[in-house]
């Protein structure tokens, strides 16, 4: 009789061993989204011209420097008349979309450059629409949208 009872507790016992726990989807993503580092991409924003260039870092600064390269190189081309001499450092804010658009969010200007040269927002929207085709970020297989601030030094003498 002692052994029945036993075999009974035994059975009732394991079968709670044997059932499936169901997961929530809900809680699986909720999990899955702690997880992810919101701050960092898989792959920056690139050029065409960085594609040969294999370690992150090296294609990131790629990236900034075919971006100043091309501001600087349209500005210089540009007949910017000043008064005076300027030196000063503008911070652009920029928004490259999940489809490679790039767009201007902010321009921050010192108050002299922006009375010498009134149209620094203009010329500097000009050599940002002159870049070569962009490719997103990626985060997870999937295109992100990036923001950025990108310093731009001028120097008028």
């Amino acid at each position: 009789m002692k052994r029945l009872i036993v075999f009974i507790l035994l059975i009732f016992t394991s079968c709670n061993y044997l059932e499936n726990k169901k997961v929530n989807k809900e809680d699986i993503v909720s999990q899955e989204l702690e997880t992810i580092d919101w701050n960092a991409v898989d792959a920056y924003p690139s050029f065409s011209v960085c594609d040969n260039l294999s370690e992150k870092q090296e294609r990131k600064l790629c990236f900034e420097s075919t971006i100043l390269n091309q501001v600087n190189e349209y500005l210089s081309q540009q007949s910017i008349v000043v008064s005076e001499d300027i030196e000063d450092t503008i911070s652009m804010k920029l928004q490259i979309d999940k489809l490679g658009k790039i767009s201007i969010l902010e321009i921050k200007a010192g108050r002299e450059t922006r009375n010498l040269i009134p149209e620094i927002d203009t010329l500097l929207q000009g050599s940002i629409k002159a870049l070569p085709k962009i490719y997103p970020a990626v985060k997870r297989g999937q295109h992100v949208t990036t923001e950025f601030v990108l310093p731009v030094v001028v120097s008028i003498e």
